[in-house]
């Protein structure tokens, strides 16, 4: 998984008060959690947003004062009406501990059922998974080019011995629906597994 690299400074306090103040002087109280303890931290706001607003999942590297702090992004608070980042829960990652985490979900290939004229249909942007750090990949990539009209592929399909997927295994993660100039295509699919036994049968 790429990383990240972000500087942080200590709160000395992690009250309301203080929290506004830091909000005031453009950054967001940020709080990291591992080992059996919590540092409250603040950390840019602009440097924040361009991690947060990305469609990439990223390991961090954070510079708390000179001490280095591998993390990932737990949880995110923004504020109801601006969108603006208010807080930010870390989780200290630990190479000996799996953790979870949602990593996005990219396609891979063109479907044979949207070239004849379906829809793709992408039901998960992200899948929760549970995993060594060491073993988090970038994306979860899904190769969608033998998928026809009316197939699908589920979580169950994406797991592996690295990974272990936390979404419901029969949930649809991506699959071809019926649309109204898939007809002739479908009916072109049909067709050309209806003639392989034919062939077959003339072959032989």
């Amino acid at each position: 998984m790429k990383e990240v690299s972000l500087s942080g400074s200590v709160r000395q306090s992690v009250g309301k008060k203080d929290a506004k103040a830091v909000r005031n002087a453009g950054n967001v109280p940020c709080i990291i959690y591992g080992r059996g303890e919590q540092t409250g931290v603040s950390i840019k706001h602009t440097d924040l947003e361009k991690v947060i607003v990305s469609p990439n999942v990223y390991i961090l590297n954070i510079d708390v004062e000179g001490k280095a702090v591998k993390a990932i992004i737990q949880e995110v608070q923004f504020h109801p009406v601006t969108d603006r980042i208010l807080h930010v829960d870390f989780l200290e990652l630990q190479d000996d501990k799996k953790v979870k985490i949602d990593i996005p979900v990219r396609t891979v290939g063109r479907a044979i059922g949207v070239m004849n004229g379906g829809k793709l249909q992408k039901v998960f942007r992200k899948l929760k998974v549970y995993a060594y750090p060491s073993d988090l990949p970038d994306a979860i990539e899904v190769d969608i080019a033998n998928l026809r009209i009316g197939g699908m592929i589920r979580v169950g399909e994406l797991a592996t011995d690295k990974l272990e997927m936390l979404n419901p295994a029969n949930a649809v993660v991506v699959g071809v629906k019926m649309a109204r100039g898939a007809v002739a295509g479908a009916e072109e699919e049909e067709g050309e597994e209806a003639d392989a036994p034919a062939e077959e049968a003339a072959a032989e």
